[in-house]
């Protein structure tokens, strides 16, 4: 198993926490802070997926005016547990 507590920047979730399996195939998704019902969506959604259909699909999406976002930032923390 893989882990990351992924440090956000930019947005109002502080933490992103996920454990993948050694093949890459996303356990478990939970940010602290942020908009609660969205996130709940997207750590539902991203559940099951592999790493890389994640990045592919929430890569670069910004929030309003924002340089980034938490569907973003999650794909940075994807990024570093897949290493």
């Amino acid at each position: 198993m893989k882990h990351i507590q992924y440090q956000t920047e930019g947005t109002c979730s502080m933490l992103i926490d996920i454990t993948a399996s050694d093949d890459d195939v996303i356990q478990s998704v939970a940010f602290l802070g942020g908009c609660d019902g969205n996130l709940q969506g997207i750590c539902r959604l991203v559940t099951g997926q592999k790493i890389d259909q994640v990045i592919e699909r929430l890569n670069g999406i910004r929030c309003g005016s924002k340089r980034t976002s938490c569907p973003d930032q999650l794909c940075r923390a994807l990024e570093q547990l897949r290493g």
